[in-house]
């Protein structure tokens, strides 16, 4: 099959289709905040073919950002290393909530499938997904909302890496980008989850500001992994007690 068929193929999946959709409301602010990031990473110092390496291969805009100030500050090696680990640690917890989605698909689709995974898809999967059944529409629902994702992410990211150089740092960018990701976080404020990690994660970066080397956003992300890892446990008692989280019976 060619690779215009296997693209048909997907589009003509109602899942699939509704997990574009459903991206794409919040796609103009991950634009904007990979068009940020590219200009950024180029901004500070790195070559446009390193920058594009992890654009393509690290495809994780946290770690991008944490990282950058360290590399400007000529900091060691260990810490830009072990900083990027314990932002990119919420992986190890989204890719456990993933796996009973897809722990019947080949080793190689679920690869693929740990590469997608990003803060807004996981959200949406969850959210329209609740219960893991392995039906195969929840599979194409995922690759959706991944895909438009990946595309929103990459071509702004990859279009700020080629311009760089071109953009004046008058333009204002970055304060741009921070308006575009207030958008997206506020928009996920609806879930009590995400909002308490959301609050801890901001007290602690600004009380702990003071700290050198952006050293706060790393206990942020910390104390962020561990209200959720907190609530996650705390939510499952409740359900396995036969209780909803609002405190009434199913």
């Amino acid at each position: 099959m060619s690779t215009l068929s296997r693209v048909q193929s997907m589009y003509a999946r109602p899942a699939f289709r509704e997990g574009l959709q459903d991206m794409r409301a919040v796609s103009l602010g991950i634009a904007a905040w990979g068009l940020v990031t590219g200009v950024a990473m180029v901004k500070s110092g790195l070559s446009v073919q390193l920058a594009l390496a992890i654009s393509l291969f690290v495809f994780a805009g946290s770690a991008q950002l944490a990282v950058l100030p360290l590399i400007a500050a000529g900091a060691p090696l260990w810490l830009i290393l072990g900083t990027a680990f314990c932002v990119n640690l919420r992986f190890v917890v989204f890719s456990a909530q993933m796996r009973p989605y897809f722990e019947n698909l080949p080793r190689l689709r679920r690869v693929a499938y740990g590469y997608l995974i990003g803060d807004l898809n996981q959200v949406l999967m969850i959210r329209r997904h609740p219960h893991p059944t392995q039906d195969p529409q929840q599979a194409q629902y995922f690759l959706g909302v991944s895909l438009a994702n990946w595309i929103a992410w990459q071509v702004p990211s990859i279009l700020g890496i080629l311009m760089a150089q071109h953009i004046p740092g008058s333009w204002g960018l970055a304060f741009a980008g921070t308006l575009a990701l207030l958008g997206i976080v506020l928009s996920l404020l609806a879930d009590r989850m995400i909002a308490g990690v959301i609050i801890v994660a901001s007290a602690l970066s600004a009380l702990l500001f003071w700290l050198p080397l952006r050293l706060n956003l790393v206990v942020a992300i910390v104390g962020a992994l561990v209200v959720g890892m907190a609530w996650e446990a705390w939510s499952s008692r409740q359900l396995g007690a036969g209780g909803l989280l609002d405190g009434t019976k199913p």
